[in-house]
């Protein structure tokens, strides 16, 4: 079983794909860890990253997802903004993946990412995200606005239903 946790930057992608991961008892594993050092130098200066800087990124990730896949399963946390990204992650496995996409409004995740310390993305970015965020017919939308414990219910009763 793979499971892709998505969403634009400050919707607890990481939370709760940890708290999802422990749950289901699979492994956990960040797309932000995949990143080459060019794309993440280039968040770190301010510039959002374009399809060609992605596509290598998500390649990789498409090759980690049938490995994984292969094994028990996993979870991922990764943007997957866009319906071709999902398209590219979802080539190697031989199962349909079940998307999690993470949604909330402007405010709150800017609030959330104005909280971040240490992290390469800041909130100045997130327009050009939500810019690019192509929302699925498919999968779980689940408003972020919601506590952890009940998103993470939500996907599991869809995981196990």
């Amino acid at each position: 079983m793979i499971i892709i946790v998505c969403g634009v930057s400050g919707t607890g992608k990481s939370t709760i794909g940890k708290l999802l991961a422990s749950k289901l008892q699979l492994p956990f594993y960040d797309g932000d860890d995949f990143h080459p050092k060019s794309n993440v130098q280039k968040m770190q200066n301010g510039t959002a990253l374009n399809d060609q800087d992605r596509a290598p990124w998500l390649t990789q990730l498409s090759t980690e997802l049938a490995q994984w896949e292969s094994n028990k399963g996993a979870v991922l946390a990764c943007s997957a903004l866009k319906e071709s990204y999902r398209e590219i992650l979802s080539t190697k496995c031989k199962e349909p993946i079940t998307w999690v996409v993470l949604n909330g409004s402007k405010a709150l995740l800017t609030e959330r990412l104005d909280a971040r310390k240490g992290h390469f993305f800041d909130s100045h970015m997130l327009t050009s995200q939500l810019n690019t965020l192509e929302l699925p017919d498919y999968g779980l939308v689940i408003n972020v606005a919601l506590t952890p414990e009940e998103i993470i219910d939500t996907i599991s009763t869809h995981v196990q239903g």
